[in-house]
């Protein structure tokens, strides 16, 4: 266990927790919570998925967004790189195609609080949705 040698370092270690603590009650009830994939796989990484992520989990609570963001492996749309795959609950998976934290924005504003398509959804998936 580290040391602590000042209070930046006891708050750095609770938010820590917290966000384990997060993780695991939200895994608990993954299946009532809307599911993020960012598809991380090299071409994913290559064409910015890290920052794509890292938007995801940043702004999704300010947004009143209750989700869980993981990372998965290439999901075969390498043309359409950074790759998300959103389910909400009960419903079928809807995969979006070229997410920037630009158009995570616009999918967390217009898709998960307002129950809005957007442009951006891989063409495959149009068939699962109508």
């Amino acid at each position: 266990m580290e040391k602590i040698k000042s209070l930046s370092d006891l708050k750095r270690i609770k938010e820590q927790v917290r966000e384990k603590l997060d993780l695991r009650e939200k895994s608990e009830q993954a299946d009532r919570l809307v599911q993020i994939k960012v598809a991380m796989g090299t071409c994913g990484i290559a064409s910015g998925s890290k920052e794509t992520m890292s938007y995801f989990i940043d702004h999704l609570a300010e947004n009143g967004v209750n989700a869980i963001v993981t990372q998965t492996g290439c999901m075969g749309y390498c043309y359409a790189e950074p790759t998300v795959e959103i389910t909400k609950p009960g419903r079928e998976p809807i995969v979006f195609g070229r997410v920037t934290p630009e158009k995570a924005a616009e999918i967390i504003e217009k898709y998960l609080k307002n129950d809005e398509l957007v442009e951006g959804i891989i063409p495959a998936n149009y068939q699962s949705i109508q």
